[in-house]
């Protein structure tokens, strides 16, 4: 039986449970379920924490993403850049569009989209960059806006695993919450996420008053007075109960950040300089708020591990197994075993341990000490 898991989100409610259970109380009585006073009251809340002019509630990350590509009037086999080295949400809605994903490599030691790679990509038929912001820290966003405004194309951000994190531009000295750089943010409120709801959930971010206006129509099925159709749409909306929830725990976000890094910081330091680990990098001008903390091992047998540590009850995980390349649903003839060798060394070699927000140190000894057992045997 596992006693540590990879998230403790029954200790996470039990901190906060009355404010919680009061706030989905007061939607039940107002039974404004869909769209309610919950929703807006959230809304302007993340806005305010975003410093961003629009946020766009919808049902779920993916569909997040699905909404921006939607807002950005793109033809079939238009071209939209991004990682192999991430879920398989980012490309799915390229997919589903009927456009063409443009897979590059990662930076090998932030594991983020490699700004060089995404510019030797770019044809005449790209159109949008879409930066996966992986495992809690910011690509560089930096560089990516340079090139996006070189050849006129559209950043959509994904921030599903870092909402919360600062990037700071390098030339400026401005710092700003990820996501709020490109045309169009997107993050996903899954149970698990650094900002999760008790469901699924997401929400869309813009500083583009016109974007911002289509996208509201998009996720209603594409009207602005009812039953008057302007666009094409879908139907994603983040239901009341859910926006109550994320309102309540987005006041301890930060404090949530918080509790991570410090957990990130025992792990780094119980791994400190050992020849089998490499602990996580954090780039130069970004925070990490560590959604995942993920090793890369080195001349380790990564399932012996796994199994050693769920004999001790400890959870583990791998993020991600198969690059997206190498994905049957998305096998292309342009690109084969080898072309993307960090993002193939990394699907083999990484391992990401718990954290989350209720972990202690006593919790975290048990788990290094596990790690390290196994790895110096």
């Amino acid at each position: 039986m596992i006693k540590h898991n990879m998230v403790d989100l029954v200790s996470q409610y039990s901190k906060i449970k009355g404010e919680i259970d009061n706030a989905i109380m007061n939607v039940i009585a107002e039974a404004s379920f869909i769209n309610g006073p919950a929703v807006k009251t959230f809304q302007k809340s993340f806005e305010e924490y975003l410093n961003v002019k629009h946020v766009i509630p919808c049902a779920n990350g993916t569909d997040a993403l699905q909404v921006a590509l939607m807002a950005l009037d793109l033809k079939p086999d238009d071209e939209i850049i991004t990682t192999s080295f991430t879920f398989i949400a980012t490309v799915e809605v390229i997919g589903l569009l009927k456009l063409t994903p443009v897979l590059v490599d990662v930076h090998p030691d932030t594991f983020n989209i490699d700004p060089e790679a995404v510019e030797r990509a770019i044809t005449a038929k790209t159109k949008a960059i879409i930066p996966v912001h992986l495992f809690g820290q910011s690509a560089d966003i930096h560089a990516i806006i340079k090139i996006a405004q070189k050849h006129n194309l559209y950043i959509i951000e994904d921030t599903a695993q870092a909402i919360g994190a600062d990037f700071t531009c390098p030339e400026t000295g401005k710092t700003k919450k990820i996501g709020t750089f490109g045309h169009i943010g997107c993050t996903s409120f899954f149970p698990s996420k650094n900002l999760g709801a008790f469901g699924d959930g997401g929400a869309i971010f813009t500083n583009n008053d016109d974007l911002a206006e289509k996208m509201k129509m998009i996720v209603n099925h594409g009207m602005t007075v009812r039953y008057y159709h302007d666009e094409i749409g879908v139907n994603s909306r983040l239901d009341s109960i859910q926006a109550a929830i994320l309102d309540i725990k987005l006041e301890y976000l930060d404090d949530y950040t918080k509790a991570r890094q410090e957990a990130a910081a025992y792990y780094n330091n119980a791994f400190a300089d050992h020849p089998k680990i490499t602990t996580p990098v954090t780039g130069a001008s970004t925070t990490h708020v560590f959604h995942q903390y993920t090793l890369v091992l080195n001349d380790v047998d990564r399932e012996g591990l796994m199994q050693h540590l769920a004999d001790k009850g400890i959870a583990s995980a791998i993020y991600y197994p198969v690059p997206l390349h190498l994905q049957k649903a998305y096998l292309d003839p342009r690109y084969k075993e080898g072309d993307f060798p960090i993002t193939e060394r990394l699907s083999k070699s990484v391992i990401s341990l718990p954290i989350h927000t209720e972990l202690t140190p006593e919790i975290q000894k048990e788990i290094t000490d596990a790690v390290l057992e196994f790895v110096d045997k």
